[in-house]
């Protein structure tokens, strides 16, 4: 009887989280750039605040947008 090889089965299941994760991270960036051009006069990308952060970063981290 063979033995399984561990190691194959590892790899392919570790290609499959990668796939996955470059498929959400697409269909992310997709629903960003929709969302974009809906709204265009939001207002400014980018725009820094008081404390350095970007409106980008401070929805990232949770906290109040700076705009």
């Amino acid at each position: 009887m063979a033995k399984p090889n561990y190691q194959f089965e590892k790899r392919a299941r570790e290609l499959a989280k990668k796939q996955k994760k470059a498929d959400k991270l697409k269909r992310r960036e997709e629903l960003h750039e929709k969302a974009g051009e809906a709204n265009p006069a939001d207002g400014v990308e980018g725009a820094e605040g008081a404390e350095g952060e970007t409106a980008t970063d401070a929805a990232v981290s949770g906290g109040e947008p700076l705009v």
